[in-house]
């Protein structure tokens, strides 16, 4: 079967990769750019930088307006409605960060914070720190053998003395979605704080945090095909409300003397410092190139390019997929392959794929395993894509064997 990508034309680094002989299938990681995003940012430089909320000048106004209308697409993208606030970060880690020092006050020795098995480092290690500081228990919900959270030990787990729930919406290794939806009904009987990790999952489809009733909801640009260095964190306002102040400087701050000082609410209560200006309006421009594409064909186009990939793998001998895959991405083991040796070999053959044990040593360590090899797709790849890497597969499995 033939897929050809109708908007690979729209993302330069492409032909530029082609050209350095590289297939690049790592878009979990890290997705190429859009042009549109490339001259926004251009442009910003190019026609005068300035620092925002500061200054009266033109450039300051401009560049003001370009960011805020960022926040306002950013809320769109989210449905958020009115509902609660956008607040810039620095990515998906950032946002976590702020969340589990933001809200450590909330909690006292004997509470309890639940994640689960599958959590990415970003969402198991703030939540893990913070309750050796407050002398909290961490609570991990384990998983099916298809890699989705168990709602049967997840309903026995999430009790009374949970304080706050916080799981990942798409495993960035099994490609699972999770049930996040009952998680947070069962975390919000209970009156415990919902965070949603949508790094992974923003990327695949619109998901409305209204409907989701999550307190907290946080992704990186990078992933959506978006700059480095900029995230979004979405909060319900009375979430928000709860949230102590963290980092301290300027522009957060409403009234300062030597020994006090007021701060401002979110969202700018938490945006301390001059934000990542360049990147907030390249974002901006993202959401603009995302809103102008068809979103049912991009999910068609993905979900055939991730049947041809999870197909071609499992006709290869001793190949083992992690979990269940639903989308655009398979992680995968071969039996008696080291995952180190074969991706030199991929990348020997222009290959752009992860392998290790992708930022979640502790789900990679209860599968028995060292590492694996991930294969994740963007809305640019095609066909030829993935006959580029069985082929470099094949290969690499006949030295190797």
């Amino acid at each position: 079967m033939s897929l050809i990508s109708p908007w690979r034309a729209d993302f330069p680094a492409l032909d530029a990769l082609q050209r350095q002989g590289q297939t690049y299938l790592d878009s979990a990681a890290t997705a190429q750019k859009p042009q549109a995003l490339i001259d926004a940012m251009a442009h910003y430089y190019a026609n005068g930088a300035a620092n925002v909320h500061r200054a009266q000048h033109l450039p300051g106004a401009m560049a003001t307006q370009a960011f805020e209308d960022t926040r306002r697409k950013a809320g769109e993208w989210l449905n958020a409605g009115d509902s609660g606030h956008v607040v810039f970060t620095h990515g998906t880690t950032s946002a976590l960060n702020l969340l589990a020092y933001g809200l450590e006050h909330l909690f006292e020795a004997g509470d309890e914070i639940v994640i689960s098995a599958l959590e990415h480092h970003a969402n198991l290690l703030p939540w893990q720190q913070l309750a050796k500081r407050r002398q909290a228990r961490l609570v991990v919900l384990p998983l099916t053998t298809q890699g989705v959270i168990d709602l049967d030990a997840a309903a026995t787990l999430i009790s009374s003395r949970t304080r706050l729930l916080a799981v990942g919406q798409l495993s960035n290794v099994l490609g699972t979605w999770q049930p996040v939806a009952q998680l947070i009904a069962l975390a919000r009987a209970q009156g415990a704080l919902t965070v949603i990790d949508g790094a992974q999952g923003v990327v695949h489809g619109r998901h409305d945090v209204q409907a989701m009733h999550c307190d907290f909801y946080v992704f990186s640009g990078h992933k959506l095909y978006g700059p480095d260095g900029v995230g979004v964190l979405f909060g319900r306002h009375q979430a928000l409300a709860q949230l102590r102040h963290w980092q301290f400087g300027g522009e957060m701050v409403l009234q300062a003397g030597y020994l006090d000082a007021t701060f401002r609410p979110a969202p700018l209560g938490f945006e301390a410092g001059t934000p990542p200006i360049s990147a907030v309006i390249g974002l901006g421009a993202t959401f603009d190139y995302l809103n102008d594409v068809n979103q049912t064909a991009v999910a068609e186009h993905e979900a055939r390019l991730h049947d041809l990939l999870c197909a071609g793998l499992l006709l290869r001998e001793g190949v083992r997929l992690l979990g269940d895959p639903s989308v655009a991405l398979a992680s995968f083991v071969i039996e008696g392959v080291h995952n180190a040796d074969l991706a030199h070999l991929l990348t020997e053959q222009g290959i752009a794929v992860r392998a290790g044990h992708h930022c979640a040593i502790p789900l990679i360590s209860s599968l028995g395993l060292a590492g694996a090899i991930r294969v994740s797709l963007g809305l640019y790849n095609d066909s030829e894509d993935l006959a580029h890497f069985f082929n470099a597969l094949d290969q690499a499995l006949e030295l190797l064997r």
